[in-house]
């Protein structure tokens, strides 16, 4: 393509990639896609003739657009562009892209910036479910300066911060999609979630692992990686999910106590490579799994007592914190979380 589209590249959480209008990418599905591959360039290791980053979490796209929806402001659909597959999938959500949308939406003028802060409705097209997310726009214009700070982000920025609504069983159809807080699979404990993402909760020393372990050290055990996807391939019908072959969900999770005065400590699979850190909505799923009356991960959780709870999810870069609201027979009414995002460049992009 030797026209360029409009884009605009954020840091949304610990992920960065490109966002677009909806309108402004090619028509139809597998223009769109091929685009997308060419923008990442995709398939290669190195991304070498792309703008993605040689790394999952830095080959993703957010697509927007003006929600006609009641009570939504922007429909937002992320689709994960793989590194060195010639694979776009919408199979999965990203909550930490997401926290890129409503700043995203107002310098398009999509929706009106409020002075002070603006809130913005997201429907999330990946998993049908809202999340709001509330930002400074100081005289009615975003900022991205602040005094907010995430792990896996180095420095400060404004807060972005994102409740959650009705996300349980956004993918696999319910919050437990087998029913069961516990399932067993190849000898394995497992809880099988979905609130918000859907993810395959395990012990790390069912494993042989204590949970410490960098991500290079578990990437280099290419027996603990095939008995992970082994373990995957079966959770993926069960969780509703079909084939997951060549698909970026379930997460898997191996869980471990806490080491740094948090809830739980996390090692996550997305699903081949091991997560610098843990994605938005998979830390909801994970901190919702510490709140089970049984599993892998409520059973090594340190849990606040309280029906609002600040869980601590750690992970290999530092920690994530869920806040979640329990009702009065103690499950998860919402859940919010805090990201920031910053705007890179506004410009054109060329396939």
């Amino acid at each position: 393509m030797s026209e360029g589209i409009r884009c605009m590249w954020m840091r949304g959480g610990t992920s960065k990639g490109g966002y677009f209008l909806a309108g402004d990418l090619p028509a139809g599905t597998e223009a769109r896609d091929v685009f997308l591959l060419r923008v990442m360039g995709s398939p290669d290791p190195r991304q070498i003739d792309g703008l993605g980053g040689a790394d999952p979490l830095t080959s993703k796209v957010a697509v927007v657009r003006k929600s006609a929806r009641p009570d939504v402001d922007v429909d937002y659909l992320f689709l994960q562009v793989f590194v060195d597959q010639p694979i776009v999938t919408d199979a999965q959500n990203c909550g930490n892209i997401l926290a890129g949308i409503g700043p995203f939406a107002v310098e398009r003028g999509l929706v009106a910036a409020r002075d002070g802060e603006t809130p913005v409705r997201i429907f999330m097209e990946n998993t049908g479910q809202v999340a709001v997310a509330t930002f400074p726009t100081p005289g009615g214009r975003v900022t991205y300066d602040g005094d907010a700070r995430i792990d896996g982000v180095p420095g400060t920025a404004a807060p972005v911060n994102i409740v959650f609504e009705d996300t349980a069983g956004s993918s696999c159809g319910a919050l437990l999609p087998t029913g069961n807080p516990v399932d067993t699979i190849d000898g394995v404990a497992c809880t099988l979630i979905d609130n918000g993402m859907p993810c395959v909760v395990m012990r790390a020393a069912d494993f042989g692992l204590t949970g410490a372990e960098s991500p290079k050290e578990i990437e280099a055990n290419a027996a603990l990686k095939a008995r992970v996807e082994a373990i995957r391939l079966k959770a993926g019908p069960l969780m509703n999910l079909g084939d997951v072959k060549e698909s970026s969900v379930p997460k898997m999770t191996l869980v471990s106590p806490a080491t740094g005065g948090g809830a739980i400590s996390t090692r996550t699979f997305i699903p081949h490579r091991v997560h610098a850190a843990i994605g938005v909505l998979g830390a909801v799923s994970v901190a919702t799994a510490c709140l089970l009356p049984e599993g892998p991960a409520c059973e090594i959780a340190a849990v606040p007592e309280g029906s609002f709870k600040a869980l601590s999810i750690e992970h290999p870069t530092g920690e994530f914190t869920v806040l979640a609201t329990l009702d009065p027979a103690g499950n998860v009414q919402s859940a919010g979380v805090l990201r920031t995002a910053r705007k890179l460049f506004d410009g054109e992009v060329f396939a």
